[in-house]
C-alpha cells in the first residue's frame, strides 16, 4: 500500500486511455466499473489512515527537476481526507446518474481524466504539482461545458476559461517567487509545501504573497466580484458537469486557502479577516438576492452555490478549530446537497427538456418521490437542523462569532434568504395546479435515478445526525494548522488573535 495515492491519483487516467478500445455500447458500465474501483480505493486509504495523526500520512515522492527541487510529492492528512473521498463518490454517482447520449464515450473519457486532476490537486504536496493539476482540471471541464453545454456553451466555456486562468497565472508568480525566497533563505530550491510550512515570512512579503494566492483562490471558489463566470457555466452545462463543478472544483479554492494562505501567511490572513469577511458577506447576500430574482431552476441553485460558498470562506477566516473544522465539513456537505439538486434538475430537464420554474406546477402530484426527495435536497440546502447542511454552517458562523458578532449576524441571513429562495421556487415547481398538459403524464423518478439518489439521501441524513465520523479527524489536522499559524507568526498581534479566537482549545 505504498503507493496507494499515486494509484488512486493516475487509475482514472489509465482507465481513461483503456476506454478508447471500449465498445461505445459498453462504455458507461465500464466507467462505473472504474469509478467504483476508484472509490473503494479512496475507502482503503481512509481505513489506513490514522486519525489521531496530524502530520501528512502515506507519502511517496521522487524527484523530478532536481536542480530546482520540483518533485513528484503527493500526502494525505485530515483536511484533505474526505475531500478526496467525496470527489470518487461524487463522480460515481454522476456517472451512475448519466443519460446523455451524444458522443457519450467522449464524455466518459473527459470525466475520467477530470477526476484524475481534482483527485490529484487534494493530494499534491509539492506547489508546481498541485499548480499542474489545478490548471489541467480546466481543460476536461472546459471541454465538458463547449460539447455538451447549451446555446450558449461557448461563450459559457470560454469565460470560463479565461477567469480562472487569468487568476491562476497571477497564484503562479507568487508561487515562483515564493519558491525563489525559499532558495534566498536556504540556499536551496524547494517547492515542498511542507518546507515551505518552516519559512517565516516577513509581514510586507507576506500581504503581497496573500494576494498573489488570492487571485487563484477566489476566482475558483469563485467569490465576489469574480463570480459572473460561475452562473453561465452551471446554466449551460450538462448535468454532470454542473454535478462536477459544483460538489468538487468549487472546492479546490477553498482548500487551496486552507493548504496554502492560512500556514504560509498566517499574518496576512488575519490582516485580511475583515476585508475577506466583507467580500464573502456580499456573495452570501448579493447572490442570494440575484437567486430569489431568477426564472431557471438551475440558475437558482447556482446563485445559492455561491452564497454557501461565502459561509464557508467565513469559516475559513475565523482562525479557529470550530471556524475552520465547519468550513471543511460544508464543503463536504455542500458537495453532496449542490450535485444532488443539479442531478435533481437534470432529471426534470431529461422529461421536459425545459428549466423555466414557469413551466411547472403541481409536480409533487404526478412525482411524489422527486418532490420527497427534491425537499430533502432543499432542506439540508437552507440548513435545516439534523441534515448535513446545519452542522456545517452552524460551526462556520459560531468559529466567525468570535470574531466578529455583528458581521457573523448578517452572515446568518444566508439561513432566512436560503429559506425564502428555495421555498418559493419549490411552491412554484411542485405545489398549485397543474396547469401544463406537457406535465400530466410526467413519469417518476425510474429505478437507475433512484439507485443515484438514495445514498445521497442516506448522507444527508446520516451525517446529519453523526458528523462525527469526519469532525473527528478534521479537527486534528485543523488544530495543528493553528498551532503552525502560531509558530510562524511575526507579529505578536497576530498570535494573541489567533489564541484570543480560538478559545475553546486553549481553555483545554
Amino acid at each position: 500500500m505504498e503507493y496507494i495515492l499515486s494509484i488512486l491519483i493516475f487509475f482514472p487516467a489509465l482507465a481513461a486511455l483503456a476506454a478508447v478500445f471500449v465498445k461505445s455500447k459498453t462504455i458507461k458500465v465500464y466507467a462505473l466499473i472504474i469509478t467504483f474501483i476508484e472509490f473503494v480505493l479512496s475507502l482503503i486509504v481512509y481505513s489506513l489512515f490514522d486519525i489521531q495523526n496530524a502530520d501528512f500520512q502515506m507519502m511517496n515522492s521522487f524527484s523530478l527537476i532536481p536542480s530546482y527541487g520540483i518533485s513528484y510529492l503527493v500526502g494525505i492528512d485530515g483536511i484533505s481526507l474526505f475531500l478526496v473521498i467525496m470527489t470518487t463518490f461524487m463522480t460515481f454517482i454522476s456517472l451512475l446518474a448519466l443519460n446523455e447520449k451524444k458522443d457519450i464515450k467522449k464524455l466518459i473519457i473527459t470525466v475520467l481524466i477530470l477526476e484524475m486532476t481534482m483527485i490529484g490537486v487534494f493530494l499534491a504536496l509539492d506547489a508546481i504539482i498541485f499548480y499542474l493539476f489545478w490548471e489541467l482540471s480546466l481543460v476536461p471541464m472546459l471541454y465538458i461545458i463547449g460539447a455538451w453545454g447549451g446555446k450558449k456553451r461557448i461563450y459559457a466555456s470560454v469565460k470560463f476559461f479565461i477567469y480562472t486562468f487569468t487568476g491562476s497565472m497571477i497564484m503562479l508568480v507568487a508561487m515562483l517567487y515564493l519558491g525563489y525566497i525559499y532558495f534566498q533563505t536556504t540556499g536551496v530550491w524547494s517547492f515542498d509545501i511542507t518546507q515551505w510550512n518552516l519559512l517565516i515570512l516577513p509581514f510586507d512579503l507576506q500581504l503581497w504573497l496573500f494576494i498573489g494566492f488570492f487571485a487563484g483562490f477566489a476566482v475558483k471558489v469563485p467569490m465576489f466580484p469574480f463570480h459572473t463566470w460561475l452562473p453561465y457555466a452551471h446554466g449551460q452545462a450538462p448535468t454532470i458537469g454542473s454535478v462536477l463543478l459544483a460538489a468538487v472544483l468549487l472546492k479546490m479554492g477553498t482548500y487551496g486557502f486552507i493548504r496554502f494562505s492560512l500556514p504560509l501567511f498566517p499574518d496576512a490572513s488575519v490582516y485580511f479577516i475583515i476585508p475577506m469577511a466583507i467580500l464573502a458577506l456580499i456573495s452570501i447576500v448579493y447572490t442570494a438576492m440575484i437567486a430569489y430574482a431568477q426564472e431557471d431552476i438551475k440558475q437558482v441553485i447556482a446563485y445559492s452555490s455561491v452564497s454557501h460558498m461565502g459561509v464557508i470562506i467565513l469559516g475559513i477566516f475565523a482562525m479557529n478549530t470550530e471556524g475552520i473544522s465547519g468550513s471543511i465539513f460544508l464543503m463536504i456537505s455542500h458537495g453532496i446537497v449542490s450535485g444532488a439538486l443539479f442531478l435533481l434538475v437534470g432529471v426534470i430537464y431529461d422529461r421536459r427538456h425545459t428549466k423555466e420554474i414557469s413551466a411547472f406546477g403541481g409536480l409533487a402530484k404526478i412525482m411524489p418521490n422527486y418532490a420527497l426527495i427534491f425537499a430533502l435536497m432543499l432542506m439540508a440546502s437552507i440548513g435545516l437542523p439534523l441534515t448535513i447542511g446545519f452542522v456545517g454552517e452552524f460551526l462556520s458562523l459560531l468559529g466567525f462569532f468570535k470574531v466578529s458578532p455583528i458581521l457573523t449576524g448578517i452572515a446568518g441571513l444566508t439561513i432566512i434568504l436560503g429559506a425564502i429562495y428555495m421555498l418559493v421556487m419549490y411552491k412554484r415547481v411542485f405545489f398549485g395546479k397543474i396547469d401544463k398538459e406537457e406535465n400530466e403524464n410526467l413519469k417518476d423518478l425510474n429505478s437507475r435515478e433512484l439507485v443515484a439518489l438514495l445514498p445521497l439521501c442516506a448522507l444527508v441524513i446520516i451525517l446529519g445526525l453523526y458528523p462525527k465520523v469526519i469532525l473527528e479527524p478534521v479537527n486534528v489536522s485543523v488544530n495543528n494548522l493553528i498551532d503552525v499559524m502560531k509558530i510562524k507568526s511575526v507579529k505578536s498581534e497576530t498570535r494573541d488573535k489567533v489564541i484570543s479566537f480560538n478559545t475553546v482549545k486553549e481553555s483545554k
